[in-house]
């Protein structure tokens, strides 16, 4: 909820989070974070009203960085709407994501872009960078206006669909290099689907479902690997899932292309021997064997792997509750991200909680050029987690209107409790104490 439990007059009101414990930025543990006119500041002047949040047992840690989310508006509101998409972002702890483009209508003439940036305008509690489409209408067949929109989207994807011809993929690297932007690649070679739904592996043979091949993912991936060697273009693959992607992405780094990619907390904590027949297990790339789960946690672990986003990707609860083969693709995961990474691999010694944060921060925002971090000057994009809290997964307390998710019950530590963006608060659990101070510091 933007603004709280504060009311805020102009730029009157300024923030002490003291003693928090800090893992990145300009400030090491036990230094107060002072916020005044939206931004950070070394100390805090004057001001007609202050609060002091006193954060000894909670972490203070940068915005994280999502880019790969689905807000469905326009379109799709029913799924999710800008509002309900960003206040659960920020309940996660995040305040930058990147929006995927497909909507109704698709953001790939500048007069889409606009719809989708009134909404942002309008709605959004945190920033919302948008996607441009590589094709007109996602259809694989003819470019986008690339140029026209440049200005106003963080990069270029057809996200839920590959492009199925490599001559206008070739051309669209092309034209984003020109344009300084990023190819940002859903993987997936529909003559290799064969009406799969679930992944190609033993799960699918028990139980009589058709499943979908590694290949179908590693093939364009090698694919537009060649065609970026031969552009030279910024060229990211989205949510990577085998373990011949990893190795391919592996080379393309070693061989010095400008290749980076991303893997989601499902693919790093689930295989497909525990599905269940639940829509709630469905998604795209599907959850795939153990060996290629192994394969994507040792891509985070040596860096192969750039950054973790979670496919944020709401439904309808009808459209999650047909089983496996007749379930959407797609499950929702911004609210879950942090805790799940923090019990399973911090915890267990498996990261460190910097090379969590660098996943979901720094490495994001460096590369998209995006995200604030924690600096004095910058604008105030932070968000406090205890990281003592224990509790289970509940969709029902999701700020999504998205509730499908593998990981209900999970036990987890790690607990949003503040989150403030571009000096807001735009979520409050209400845990922390707060003094309110007059006449400043």
């Amino acid at each position: 909820m933007q603004g709280s439990l504060f009311v805020r007059k102009g730029d009157s009101m300024a923030y002490i989070f003291q003693h928090g414990g800090f893992v990145a930025g300009g400030y090491t543990q036990g230094d107060a974070v002072f916020v005044h006119k939206d931004k950070l500041v070394k100390s805090l002047p004057q001001a007609p009203l202050s609060i002091l949040f006193e954060c000894q047992n909670t972490f203070i840690f940068p915005g994280f960085v999502d880019v790969h989310v689905h807000l469905r508006e326009p379109g799709f509101l029913y799924k999710e709407t800008m509002e309900t998409g960003t206040q659960a972002a920020a309940a996660g702890g995040y305040t930058t994501v990147c929006a995927m483009p497909n909507l109704n209508p698709p953001p790939d003439i500048m007069e889409h872009v606009q719809v989708q940036l009134d909404a942002i305008r309008d709605k959004a509690c945190i920033h919302v960078h948008p996607y441009g489409t590589i094709t007109m209408g996602q259809q694989g067949e003819t470019l986008s206006d690339m140029t026209g929109m440049s200005k106003f989207v963080v990069g270029f994807s057809d996200d839920g669909k590959g492009v199925q011809r490599a001559d206008v993929m070739k051309r669209a690297m092309i034209t984003a290099k020109r344009l300084g932007k990023i190819i940002v690649a859903h993987c997936e070679d529909n003559a290799l689907l064969n009406g799969g739904y679930i992944h190609d592996g033993s799960y699918a043979a028990q139980h009589g479902h058709k499943g979908i091949c590694s290949e179908s993912e590693w093939r364009q991936i090698a694919r537009d690997l060649h065609a970026v060697k031969e552009t030279d273009c910024s060229y990211h693959v989205c949510h990577v899932s085998t373990k011949e992607s990893v190795a391919l992405i592996r080379e393309a780094k070693k061989a010095g292309l400008d290749v980076t990619c991303e893997t989601a907390p499902h693919y790093l904590l689930l295989r497909d021997s525990m599905l269940e027949e639940d829509g709630r297990f469905k998604m795209n790339p599907p959850l795939r064997s153990e060996e290629d789960q192994q394969a994507v946690v040792e891509g985070v672990l040596d860096g192969t792997i750039d950054m973790i986003a979670t496919d944020h990707a709401p439904h309808g609860r009808e459209e999650k509750n047909r089983g496996l083969a007749q379930s959407a693709f797609g499950i929702v995961g911004i609210e879950t991200a942090f805790p799940l990474l923090y019990t399973h691999f911090v915890k267990t010694g498996r990261l460190s909680l910097e090379q969590l944060i660098d996943l979901l921060h720094t490495n994001p925002a460096k590369r998209f050029g995006i995200g604030n971090p924690l600096l004095p000057g910058n604008a105030a994009d932070f968000t406090v987690f205890d990281l003592h809290a224990f509790y289970s997964i509940d969709p029902n307390n999701f700020r999504s209107l998205g509730k499908s998710t593998p990981f209900a019950g999970w036990q987890v530590y790690g607990k949003c409790v503040l989150t403030v963006c571009g000096g807001k608060i735009v979520y409050d659990d209400g845990t922390l104490p707060r003094t309110f101070i007059s006449g400043g510091n």
